[in-house]
């Protein structure tokens, strides 16, 4: 099973956006970065935006953002939602090629337990798992300064 580049530009929007909550941040700059299409990643944010997971804010100072948290965004609903099926072999598509083995063949059903394993595995991981530890906070040093007597 490979994913379609549109699932990979929004997972790759996903991870910047978690890794930059502190503000907006622009299709171009997500373009840079990855040497993508501009065109590409407008439909992208268009539809993370439409399904809730980001939050746009239009404007000369606009841009996007996280609508949630990491450990609230899903990846087996953020894959369901960029990938537009999941039809391991031509038998899965409905409006497929008819295939002469349909009743005896018993490839669909391992295929089917296998899609479904993939998918168990993402719903088990949000993007909270795909970023990287914040660096431990560091305590402030207490300084004993000695009273002076008067």
């Amino acid at each position: 099973m490979r994913l379609t580049s549109f699932t990979d530009y929004t997972l790759r929007t996903l991870l910047h956006l978690g890794g930059h909550r502190d503000r907006l941040v622009t299709i171009q700059e997500i373009a840079d970065l990855h040497g993508i299409s501009r065109n590409h990643l407008m439909k992208v944010v268009f539809e993370l935006g439409r399904s809730g997971v980001i939050e746009t804010v239009r404007g000369r100072y606009g841009g996007f953002r996280l609508a949630h948290a990491p450990k609230d965004i899903n990846l087996g609903d953020v894959i369901r939602n960029s990938e537009t099926d999941f039809y391991m072999a031509e038998c899965f598509d409905p409006v497929g090629v008819p295939c002469g083995l349909t009743g005896a063949c018993r490839l669909k059903g391992v295929l089917q337990d296998a899609t479904a394993a993939y998918l168990a595995t993402l719903d088990r991981h949000t993007l909270a798992d795909l970023l990287p530890e914040p660096p431990p906070r560091e305590t402030p040093i207490k300084v004993h300064r000695k009273k002076t007597v008067r």
